[in-house]
């Protein structure tokens, strides 16, 4: 299994958000959350991601190894990737050198040879290429004063060039119109493999259109209450999430 999760509750200042979520995700699969606002999407995705605000009970394993009380840095390393809904900027900080650096520690980590020059920028530009990035946006700073859809590319493109095991996109969808969702989705697709798992959560149809999913989950006040194939989110988007109240586990 390459992630397991078993019994996952999350509490943050007494409040319960995640009420036992169990979740396994084999290598090759995509699995897709689905769920209103408030749901507790987010919450899962900073909880697997390494956000320390929350207490936590249950367990979540990768590769069979207990990661829930690692550091964020470690779970990267390990081979955990995380697209945020609002990807931040880092000012000061080009994307050129976050993407060398971030390459070169894990290469470290992993005890692989750091890529020369030549090598990084060969690499570099095939997947700007495939993102349809221009190159010039490498010398700013990492998504500064970049719209939410060239923030979305430009995680993309980080994803891609770390080359994780695992990742876990939460609402890469959002705000991105026709031609950028196009493209986003292409990046995505490009990452399937039979060895990565992928987690994508949403609220709409439109992404899982262009990645189909293995497995739909949907989740419903802080509990996955239905999963099921690619036909479920297809209901959900004909329905609403009034088709919850119909749902059973």
């Amino acid at each position: 299994m390459l992630l397991e999760i078993k019994d996952l509750h999350v509490s943050i200042e007494g409040k319960n958000i995640l009420k036992g979520i169990n979740l396994n995700i084999k290598p090759g699969e995509i699995h897709a959350i689905m769920g209103p606002n408030g749901s507790g999407k987010t919450t899962l995705t900073n909880v697997i991601g390494g956000k320390k605000d929350y207490d936590t009970a249950g367990s979540i394993r990768l590769n069979d190894q207990d990661i829930l009380n690692l550091e964020p840095s470690e779970r990267s390393l390990l081979g955990v990737f995380v697209g945020f809904q609002n990807p931040i900027e880092i000012p000061g900080v080009s994307n050129m050198q976050f993407l060398k650096t971030a390459l070169d520690s894990k290469n470290k980590f992993l005890g692989k040879k750091a890529l020369n020059s030549s090598e990084f920028f060969k690499k570099l530009q095939k997947n700007l290429d495939l993102l349809e990035i221009d190159k010039s946006r490498m010398s700013r700073g990492v998504n500064e004063g970049f719209s939410g859809g060239e923030k979305k590319r430009n995680e993309v493109l980080q994803m891609i060039m770390l080359d994780p095991i695992l990742c876990i996109l939460d609402e890469t969808d959002s705000g991105l119109d026709i031609d950028a969702l196009r493209i986003v989705s292409k990046g995505i697709r490009h990452m399937k493999n039979k060895k990565r798992g992928m987690l994508i959560i949403t609220h709409y149809q439109r992404l899982l259109n262009h990645v189909e999913p293995d497995f739909v989950h949907v989740l419903s006040d802080g509990e996955i209450i239905h999963s099921g194939d690619k036909k479920l989110a297809l209901d959900l988007e004909k329905h609403g999430y009034s088709l919850l109240k119909k749902l059973k586990r």
